[in-house]
């Protein structure tokens, strides 16, 4: 997505210098009815992005209130730094006087010419060759109808309760008949440790984001985005884990990685529909 497609996606509407508003609607919710923290995330990059006018570098959001559907965020950027080549913004999003979200991050461009990839793509089917992943009910308009997910490897949750998993799995992922994704597509598809928790447990559960942060690597033209998900350990009510989002030709696109408060799913009637 290019800034007014990221705009347009998050509903985002400048109310004055610095100040942006959006407001919580059903397709940026997750099941649990509030705002999904990748979602809240990519706005922030979104609108960090238009003012300086400068790509992110990294940016690291903590999760301080639930924003329901219904509600409404005002956003405000602060450009704390702004040098020759690299600005430091904060932005923050509050709903009726509550903080919901703090974002900080950089942003900007070196060119250089010394490059290089040391990770390596997991070897997978391609995406129209995995099993779509099921949605239950209350994912119906949600954030995740918007995106077509693959289980490249991974189970579906019809197959839990199961033994655990390797604590790696992983599923392709796209946005039918958007452009090219920027940063702030990239803090949606980043949002999945709390599915590779479920998948590392074998169990139906997932959770709440303490905190979520997306390093960029290289953004390149991609239909499909493959979410690597590697969950390192789970105590004390807690997940970690880090995910790599990769190109269909195995160009690392960037990182994410998440801090996360376990819990148990309520129990789900078998699905009723399916991404396309």
């Amino acid at each position: 997505m290019n800034n007014a497609d990221g705009i347009a996606f998050f509903g985002l509407e400048r109310v004055g210098r610095n100040r942006w508003r959006m407001p919580v609607v059903r397709s940026l919710i997750s099941g649990t009815g509030a705002l999904f923290g990748g979602a809240g995330l990519g706005a922030a990059i979104e609108i960090a992005e238009h003012e300086s006018g400068r790509p992110a570098i990294w940016a690291t959001a903590q999760y301080l209130n639930y924003a329901p559907e219904g509600s409404e965020l005002l956003l405000d950027v602060n450009e704390v730094v702004h040098g020759n080549q690299v600005s430091q913004i904060r932005v923050i999003a509050r709903s009726d006087d509550r903080e919901i979200l703090t974002v900080i991050g950089a942003y900007g461009n070196r060119p250089m010419e010394t490059q290089g990839q040391w990770a390596q793509m997991p070897e997978v089917l391609a995406p129209l060759d995995c099993p779509v992943r099921p949605l239950m009910d209350h994912h119906a308009g949600t954030i995740s109808s918007r995106m077509d997910m693959r289980l490249a490897s991974a189970r579906s949750f019809l197959d839990f309760p199961s033994e655990p998993g390797s604590g790696n799995c992983s599923l392709w992922t796209r946005f039918p008949g958007r452009p090219q994704l920027n940063a702030s597509g990239l803090a949606i598809v980043g949002d999945f440790v709390p599915f590779g928790i479920g998948q590392a447990l074998g169990m139906r559960v997932g959770g709440n984001s303490i905190d979520n942060t997306l390093r960029v690597a290289n953004l390149i033209d991609t239909e499909w985005i493959l979410i690597d998900i590697r969950v390192h350990a789970v105590h004390h009510g807690f997940g970690h884990g880090l995910v790599h989002l990769w190109s269909e030709s195995g160009v690392l696109l960037g990182t994410a990685s998440q801090s996360t408060m376990v819990r148990h799913w309520k129990q789900d009637p078998p699905p009723t529909q399916e991404l396309k």
